[in-house]
């Protein structure tokens, strides 16, 4: 691999997906977001853009 860096994308878990659709219980899960406000820095791909749309109304993109 190159020494280029890798783009990554922070999402934070803003609301519980405790009573929300399982898939995107699932979704969530699948973000590695477990907890209220934690934070995840992510790879930047079409997938994980993917599923951050599939949730959008649980997370928020941060800096």
């Amino acid at each position: 691999m190159s020494n280029e860096q890798k783009k990554t994308v922070k999402v934070k878990l803003v609301r519980s997906p405790s009573r929300t659709v399982g898939g995107h219980r699932d979704t969530v899960l699948g973000l590695g977001l477990k907890r209220m406000n934690q934070v995840r820095e992510l790879e930047d791909t079409p997938a994980v853009r993917g599923m951050i749309t599939k949730v959008a109304y649980l997370v928020k993109v941060v800096d």
